[in-house]
């Protein structure tokens, strides 16, 4: 029973790491979510405890929120003491979720009429702990208004209530005078965050390459990369400064690029790319990774070139932290800038390939999808383990960046430790919760890393 509850789990874990409801390459979106979904429930129905726990881990913000709102919805179902802890649990992980997502989870619970007491607090600390309450009330008024009322708050501020319920002639507040002014004086507009003022932009009809000019200085880091593209249409230049980039972000920012793009701004996006890895601490000594480059690592319309802008941020995270290290795609290109999504997937190949370099780690960054032959990178990993190498001197961990719907888990590679991975700069963590898949670990060892993450998450 504990080897089934800690399969569970880590099946669990893989999903929420990997999964955002969102079409994959192999799976349409609705199956994604139909899977999800179930999974959730019956996690919840089975393992409460480990469930909440998993607030704790690297998982993403959709299942963060998934999770918030299962807790919030069923608070009847628990006792006090767990009511307590996935209290702290939800409260500290929304501060770390985007607030756009937040606020999702809010007018969720609004429609299902979820008003317990526990989840009122909730709403009421994490809006009293927002850096500029003014700048939500402006980007995010209709469901802030309707969070505000659900948990029976008043806003903070003396013009906060009369800007989200009344209306005034006007405001001292900057941000909300502007958003007044907006209505009528262009000027106002660009004193207004990006994304309110497009809207303003379009309802006075304003020029899209004069306004992108004088957006620009409002845009965040995320707005400029996104827009670039746009801005060029336009022959406006928006200035996006990648030494602060996220490490998968900028992989994706890198690959959405043209090949003579990347080709001309080489020394700079390397750099960019090397600076963000550099970021993540930690020794790793002789590592050799297989990296899939093959067609299905273009993602979906939803989710394009995720799995390879994955690979590409791993290849740069593993330059980083090894002492030394052979990076080997499976198209077989040296070059990881110009790399693109291409041709079949020869897994067992290059990993033939990566075992004669003798590495201290084999890191396999792959959907899992072994097609040429179909099966060899399974059985040439099952002869090292049993005939080459008995005593695992080489740790071996596949890093799976796609959701398999149909199995409720990351696809896997025989019996080699799988674990789902979504950013680059979680992999170290990863890596070390990886040997729980492997078998050789049993439930007591599991729970024990759960509450030491807990612990480290709620202090921290």
């Amino acid at each position: 029973m504990d080897r089934v509850t800690a399969e569970d789990m880590l099946m669990f874990v893989n999903a929420a790491i990997t999964s955002s409801g969102q079409r994959e390459f192999h799976s349409a979106a609705q199956h994604q979510r139909l899977s999800l979904d179930f999974l959730h429930e019956y996690m919840i129905g089975n393992y409460r405890d480990l469930y909440a726990a998993a607030l704790a881990l690297d998982i993403n913000d959709h299942n963060a929120t998934l999770i918030a709102y299962r807790l919030l919805a069923t608070s009847g179902d628990t006792d006090l003491e767990q009511r307590r802890l996935e209290g702290r649990l939800i409260g500290k992980r929304l501060r770390l979720v985007a607030p756009q997502r937040v606020y999702g989870l809010f007018r969720r619970l609004r429609r299902s009429r979820v008003n317990n007491r526990r989840t009122r607090a909730i709403i009421r600390d994490w809006l009293a702990s927002r850096p500029d309450p003014a700048f939500d009330a402006v980007k995010y008024r209709t469901t802030l208004k309707q969070a505000v009322r659900h948990a029976h708050l008043t806003p903070a501020g003396e013009e906060l209530g009369p800007f989200l319920f009344a209306g005034r002639t006007r405001y001292d507040t900057p941000i909300l005078e502007s958003w007044r002014r907006a209505h009528y004086e262009h000027a106002a507009i660009y004193d207004l965050p990006y994304t309110v003022a497009e809207g303003f932009a379009a309802k006075h009809k304003i020029d899209r390459a004069t306004f992108l000019e004088r957006i620009a200085p409002r845009m965040t880091r995320v707005e400029r990369l996104r827009l670039q593209e746009s801005a060029s249409r336009n022959d406006v230049e928006v200035a996006a400064d990648l030494s602060a980039m996220p490490l998968t972000r900028l992989a994706s920012y890198v690959l959405s690029l043209p090949l003579s793009v990347r080709a001309q701004r080489r020394d700079e996006l390397t750099g960019a790319l090397r600076a963000a890895a550099s970021r993540t601490s930690g020794r790793w000594g002789r590592v050799v990774a297989v990296l899939d480059d093959s067609f299905s690592a273009s993602g979906s319309g939803q989710k394009r070139r995720r799995p390879l802008a994955v690979a590409l941020a791993c290849h740069y995270l593993f330059e980083a932290l090894a002492d030394r290290y052979v990076p080997l795609w499976t198209s077989g290109r040296t070059d990881a800038l110009m790399t693109y999504p291409f041709g079949v997937t020869p897994l067992g190949e290059r990993i033939l390939d990566a075992l004669e370099h003798r590495p201290d780690r084999l890191v396999i960054v792959s959907d899992g999808w072994d097609n040429a032959p179909d099966g060899l990178a399974a059985e040439v990993l099952r002869v090292w383990r049993a005939r080459l190498d008995p005593r695992h001197e080489v740790g071996i961990v596949h890093l799976n960046p796609e959701y398999d719907a149909d199995t409720f888990d990351v696809k896997r590679l025989g019996h080699v430790p799988t674990v789902g991975v979504r950013d680059a700069e979680d992999v170290p963590a990863l890596v070390e919760f990886a040997r729980f898949t492997e078998g050789r670990t049993g439930l007591a060892e599991l729970r024990a890393h759960f509450d030491d993450r807990i612990a480290r998450f709620l202090e921290g």
